[in-house]
């Protein structure tokens, strides 16, 4: 194995996979990369074999919506692993997408081949088996040969069905702490940035952009002075939300992904939608309101199977609402605009931000970064092959 390059076929399916992994990438030098990623892994070297942007749908009848293009991708995906013959097949995060390639795989001659001469198949992020559908660890054991976890209360739920998994810290808490360091709190900036930020997929950010303008449209109506709005756009999206903000009232700035930290840190209040971004505005102390607008019929089946009772992570982790949440119906500009209103209020912003300190301990790990540790694990692994 020391002679023979090795092939790592990695397979991102929306912004925060790819940032991840880039920096997986970057720490794998020697590594020759195929596979679909964004533009932080194009950057990293890769050569996607389409758009990133095709696997990023959520929701059942988006999904049913886009099944023709994702039915071809997914056979698109096959047939690449079959010709590049990697030694691992890395998925972060796109479980639905993963496992169907994987589940392809299995079934075909050519796949079964290649797994027998040693193929094997990783996925980063553990689904939340703890909040709903715990059965779904039992499914990822027998789909998946190692899983990497962000937390180490998640590994159990795995390894009890005989998965090899590994915690590896939340990897948007790498390169955080520089600019907690340095963030400003704002307390006399004559200028206070809101930062809003519709999500990374189509059919969120047409729900939330309405709704964000309402915000701020009605904050300037309502007499709040000094208030700039900042909206980091994503490939999948920069165009669409540029083309909606421009018929909007009060004009915010757009800015791209990559420079969304130098944003936060300058943030006096963050209105977001549910997901990743809510635990990078966490681990960065940043007062938050988080919202989330589904379709009616997803936003039903999912309050049928939800075990926890909210959907911001660090009001997970910390059993408590540190972060309000407005989600579906609730998710409406009134609501918002109050809790804008409190955010103001500097007792109620020093208590939020002293309750998200207390969460800093859950998101690190001691013997390295999620990059580097997923890294090692996989040269690891192939080197015992």
């Amino acid at each position: 194995m020391q002679n023979k390059t090795i092939k790592v076929f990695i397979i991102a399916g929306e912004v925060s996979g790819d940032v991840l992994g880039a920096r997986i990438m970057n720490e794998m030098s020697d590594v020759h990369f195929v596979g679909i990623g964004g533009e932080n892994m194009i950057t990293a070297g890769l050569k996607p074999l389409f758009p990133m942007s095709d696997l990023a749908v959520m929701g059942v009848l988006e999904v049913l919506a886009h099944v023709k293009t994702l039915t071809n991708r997914i056979n698109q995906t096959v047939n690449a692993i079959i010709a590049e013959k990697p030694d691992v097949v890395l998925t972060i995060d796109a479980p639905g997408f993963a496992k169907s390639v994987i589940k392809k795989l299995r079934k075909s001659k050519r796949g079964q081949k290649l797994i027998h001469n040693g193929l094997k198949f990783q996925h980063v992020v553990a689904p939340q088996v703890w909040a709903w559908r715990e059965g779904r660890a039992k499914k990822y054991a027998r789909i998946f040969d190692k899983l990497y976890a962000f937390f180490d209360f998640e590994v159990p739920y795995f390894t009890k069905r005989g998965l090899n998994t590994v915690a590896v810290g939340h990897p948007i808490a790498d390169g955080l702490l520089n600019i907690k360091k340095t963030k400003n709190n704002h307390k006399n900036a004559e200028e206070k940035v809101i930062t809003l930020v519709p999500g990374s997929r189509m059919s969120e950010v047409k729900r939330l952009l309405p709704v964000f303008r309402d915000v701020a449209e009605q904050l300037v109506a309502n007499g709040y002075k000094g208030y700039k709005f900042i909206i980091p756009t994503v490939e999948t999206t920069a165009d669409y939300v540029k083309n909606h903000v421009a018929g909007w009232k009060v004009q915010p700035e757009l800015v791209p992904a990559n420079k969304r930290y130098d944003i936060y840190s300058k943030t006096y209040i963050a209105i977001v939608a549910s997901g990743t971004v809510s635990a990078e505005l966490a681990m960065l102390h940043i007062p938050t309101i988080v919202v989330y607008k589904m379709n009616p019929i997803t936003t039903w089946l999912v309050r049928q199977v939800i075990k926890v009772n909210w959907v911001s992570l660090v009001n997970i982790l910390l059993n408590r609402s540190v972060y309000p949440e407005f989600l579906g119906e609730n998710a409406t500009a009134e609501n918002i605009l109050d809790a804008v209103q409190q955010l103001t209020i500097p007792s109620i912003r020093e208590k939020m931000i002293n309750d998200l300190k207390k969460a800093d301990d859950l998101w690190c790990r001691t013997d390295g970064t999620p990059s580097v540790l997923i890294a090692n694990e996989i040269k690891n692994s192939i080197r015992k092959k």
